[in-house]
């Protein structure tokens, strides 16, 4: 079992930023593949942003050119940089760990992170 802590949440204006982290409790974090996911109320959750094990990364359109997804595999952690905040990015994001091949899925607990206009 793998056990992710997010951080970094928290109320912002639109046009401001922040980062978010999530520290894993494994010792093979370089293998899993991480991803952070955001659901705002009454919507499902998205996939916001991914980056392989390898360092590859993806993004959804909607912040494509704003957020920027890391990892540091020697702190166990995946980062989250969100510039240019909207309204509409208010929602819990959540961070994922998994190794497809091994079955292994996990999340975090979800972190707030609120804008207003």
């Amino acid at each position: 079992q793998v056990q992710l802590v997010e951080s970094g949440g928290g109320l912002v204006q639109a046009g401001g930023s922040l980062r978010l982290s999530c520290a894993a409790s494994t010792s093979i974090f370089i293998a899993y593949a991480m991803g952070w996911y955001r659901q705002a109320p009454g919507k499902q959750r998205e996939l916001v942003a991914d980056i392989t094990s390898g360092g590859n990364t993806n993004y959804v359109d909607s912040v494509m050119g704003r957020f920027t997804i890391s990892r540091d595999n020697a702190k166990n952690t995946v980062y989250l940089q969100l510039n240019s905040l909207k309204p509409d990015d208010t929602a819990v994001y959540y961070c994922n760990a998994r190794i497809v091949t091994l079955n292994h899925n996990y999340w975090g607990q979800g972190t707030q992170v609120t804008v207003s206009s």
